[in-house]
């Protein structure tokens, strides 16, 4: 399964967030075998936010987009999705009656365009906050509060699935530039992928859908290397 993932917030282009988002999610769709191939940052601007997730939808299997969740003037992200899709946005009754039987609010006190998705969507609700998310043409709507988006991703992460993955890690005190030949060589002899990390010493992660064949890999290539001390 190939996924693409996509966050959305003018304050992620701008440092003023760091995009933690990103990264988790990345982590938890490698976990569950998934082959994440683009991670992309796009501006609160409806235009932006549907070009790329059109883009996206044509060429993987799902897209993941998290962020711009909400009623307020830069939370666009629904209207981003549902103009990609070429749907309304429209208020989900669905959505509206959660918050009000089990998110503790009445209709009066939820502002215009809360419960507000593209037509024709699942809701996804939101047990940490209140904006609900969204499934709709294989798009997936999180919120971009971090606990909010964890809490809602867990409601769908079973709709990801793939060849699981085993990884092992080597670390060497040895300069990545002296490294080449034996990267090589790994790869050559055996079915594993390998990145590189330099840092205090080098990081050399290996990646395998056989376990047995990538510590194989893993123990050749510690005999290959000068073997740095793991803190």
């Amino acid at each position: 399964m190939r996924v693409a993932v996509v966050t959305v917030g003018d304050e992620l282009l701008a440092g003023d967030t760091v995009n933690t988002n990103a990264a988790w999610l990345a982590d938890r769709l490698t976990a569950r075998g998934v082959r994440v191939e683009r991670v992309t940052t796009v501006p609160d601007r409806v235009a932006d936010i549907a070009r790329v997730v059109n883009e996206y939808r044509a060429e993987y299997d799902a897209v993941v987009v998290t962020g711009g969740l909400g009623p307020t003037h830069d939370d666009l992200t629904m209207a981003g999705v549902a103009a990609a899709v070429g749907r309304d946005l429209v208020e989900h009754e669905e959505a509206k009656a959660w918050l009000t039987e089990h998110g503790g609010y009445s209709a009066d006190e939820l502002a215009e365009g809360t419960t507000h998705l593209p037509a024709r969507a699942k809701m996804l609700p939101n047990e940490e906050g209140v904006a609900p998310g969204a499934v709709v043409e294989g798009i997936y709507v999180l919120p971009g509060v971090p606990a909010e988006m964890k809490a809602m991703f867990e409601l769908v992460a079973e709709a990801f699935d793939g060849e699981a993955t085993y990884v092992e890690t080597v670390l060497t005190s040895e300069p990545e530039s002296a490294l080449v030949d034996r990267l090589r060589d790994v790869q050559a002899k055996f079915d594993v992928t390998v990145g590189s990390y330099p840092g205090d010493g080098v990081r050399l992660k290996l990646t395998a859908s056989d376990e047995g064949e990538l510590a194989e890999a893993a123990a050749w290539l510690r005999g290959q290397v000068e073997l740095a001390e793991e803190d």
